[in-house]
């Protein structure tokens, strides 16, 4: 089993959409928008392609085109995702992220006939950026990347992680004062609402992986006639 460079680095991972990522060291990485980059181009060859009479040559050309511009959107994002779980986790003994489920994030905004959404050109939106982004396919990349290096990987529940302050732990929807800034009711600390997210994943992964390692069987002293036991984590 490789042994990593770095054992005694941690990372915990804050994913968003105005930056792709904000680490617990304050790092904010660049938001991917390969799709914004060429979007332009996508909606005129899609617009092409409508016009197109069925069945014909220049249909298919026009096929061709908008499969061409998808495909350098796919290339970018790959490239992009991939440098950046390289680097991460060739640094990182510990990586942290939240346990996103990026399929329900992205539901149809548009909801059924009996619960129709609302908010629905937003929440499409926001969906788009979502997908854009790669989640899913980062945290892919990141699990087996972080075993080849070494490494953990350790998913944590997401919930409250923008809530809960990092100095005194008050767990409060009001700290959330907007997207950017944090600011605790309790105790009046105040950060990037992202870098305090990427710290409670941090702590929330430090204290999942301590436990793992805890649960170990802890050996009696022979002779002694006990029993091995398990220590219980929270």
């Amino acid at each position: 089993e490789p042994v990593h460079p770095h054992p005694a680095r941690a990372v915990g991972i804050d994913l968003g959409v105005a930056h792709f990522a904000t680490l617990s060291d304050g790092t904010h990485i660049p938001a991917l928008a390969p799709a914004r980059r060429d979007a332009e181009a996508l909606a005129k060859a899609q617009r092409s392609l409508a016009r197109k009479k069925p069945g014909s040559k220049n249909r298919a050309k026009a096929k061709a085109r908008v499969a061409r511009i998808q495909a350098r959107i796919a290339d970018r994002r790959s490239d992009y995702l991939h440098k950046l779980s390289h680097e991460i986790s060739k640094n990182h003994a510990l990586v942290v992220v939240e346990d996103l489920r990026v399929s329900s994030m992205t539901r149809s905004a548009r909801g059924t006939i009996e619960e129709p959404g609302t908010n629905v050109a937003a929440k499409s939106g926001l969906n788009r950026a979502i997908l854009d982004q790669g989640w899913g396919e980062f945290r892919r990349q990141l699990e087996y990347k972080c075993a080849w290096a070494g490494g953990t990987l350790v998913a944590v529940p997401a919930a409250n992680t923008s809530r809960t302050c990092p100095v005194c732990g008050h767990i409060s929807a009001e700290n959330r004062r907007s997207q950017a800034v944090f600011a605790c009711v309790e105790c009046g600390h105040a950060a990037n609402a992202d870098h305090v997210g990427a710290l409670n994943v941090l702590r929330a992964g430090q204290a999942r992986s301590a436990c793992q390692v805890s649960r170990e069987r802890i050996r009696p002293a022979a002779g002694s006639g006990k029993k091995a036991r398990v220590p219980v984590c929270a």
